[in-house]
Order: C-alpha cells, then structure tokens, then sequence
C-alpha cells in the first residue's frame, strides 16, 4: 500500500511524517491500471460484455419464473385431485349412512311383511310379496341401478353385479301373476313363502336386512 506523508517545518529542519494509508489507489490499479483485470476492455468491449450479462439473467429470470409456474399449475392440479377425492369420500360416507339408515327402514318393513306371509288370510300373502317387490324396487333405484320399472332394473344386472339375481326374477314374476292375474290367480301359501324367502336373499345380498 502507498503511504501518504506530509511535510512538516519544525525551526529549520524539514521532515516527511505517515498521517496513513491509501487504499483506493491500489485497488483501481489492480482492476483498471495497465496490468488491471479490465485494462484490455474498451468502452464499447465493457458494453458488450454487460450486455451478454443482462442476457445472461433475463434468461436465469424466466428459466426461474416457468419453474414457479410449473410448481404453481402442479401443486394447483394437486389440490384439484385432493379436493376431488375428499368429495368423492365424503359421498360414499353420506351414501353408506344413507343406505344403512334405509336398511333399517325396509328391515321394519319387512318386519310387517312376515307379519302378513304368516297369515292364513291368502290376501295378506299377495300383499306381503307386492310390499316386498315395492321394497326391492326402492333398493335397486337407490343404489343406482338404471331402468323405469323393476323389471328393466332386473335386466341391466348380471350374476355378477348380483348374485342372487335369480331369485330377484322368479320372485317377481310371483308378483306380476298377482298384479295381472287378479282373482283368477291361486297362489298357495307355500309358494307365497318361498316367494318371500327369495326377497330375503336379494334384500340381504343388498345388505338391507
């Protein structure tokens, strides 16, 4: 570092005395003096160079900027599904409380509907397997099985989907000779009762009894 003196009289006698240090001196040379770091760039080299620079970040700028927005549309899509599958859980839960609180409304039902298959009056018979077909009805449409009638319900459920479906048919072809054979049709008791017990079955599959 340069030393910096000043020149002080004393009587006659001149002498040189350090007051301190320069630092600013050396450190333009080391950057701007002919051996400096940007001795060789010219004015119009500098603008240059700044220029790449600027370049330079405006592309660091946006190559930052689409990756926040990549992280922005992400995390959005994120919160979409989250929210998607909490909606879809939250009306399964409504659904499933739905459904067992219906279970328990059709078991009180049927509940009346043995009530009725026990009778020795025939009549009560032919109501107990009309309520039943009733019930089964309401369960199907609520569960969300498509058709305008029972019987179209029926037919858009295979073995698979519905393992006592056979039972569903025979059950209600009982109920459609009771509907459509008035009088005329003779239903015996003990046809009424396996009538019945064949609700029993696809009610129960259905989990509403």
């Amino acid at each position: 570092m340069n030393p910096i003196y000043s020149t002080t009289t004393e009587t006659s006698t001149s002498s040189l005395q350090m007051v301190g240090f320069d630092y600013l001196t050396p450190l333009l040379q080391f950057f701007f003096g002919d051996s400096g770091i940007f001795s060789s760039i010219s004015v119009a080299g500098g603008g240059d160079f700044f220029g790449v620079l600027w370049n330079v970040a405006v592309v660091v700028g946006y190559c930052i900027a689409f990756f926040f927005l990549y992280l922005y549309i992400y995390a959005s899509i994120g919160i979409g599904k989250m929210t998607e599958i909490e909606t879809e859980r939250v009306k399964a839960h409504e659904k499933a409380f739905a459904m067992k609180r219906e279970g328990m409304v059709q078991s009180n039902r049927f509940t009346q509907v043995r009530e009725h298959i026990e009778s020795d009056n025939p009549n009560d018979w032919k109501h107990a397997i009309i309520e039943s077909d009733i019930i089964l009805d309401k369960a199907l449409k609520q569960i969300g099985y498509a058709g305008a009638s029972l019987g179209e319900r029926l037919r858009s459920i295979t073995p698979t989907m519905l393992g006592s479906i056979d039972d569903a048919w025979e059950a209600h072809k009982v109920r459609n000779h009771i509907a459509h054979g008035g009088a005329d049709f003779v239903l015996t008791h003990k046809v009424a009762k396996e009538t019945i017990i064949r609700y029993e079955r696809v009610l129960g599959e259905l989990g509403l009894l």
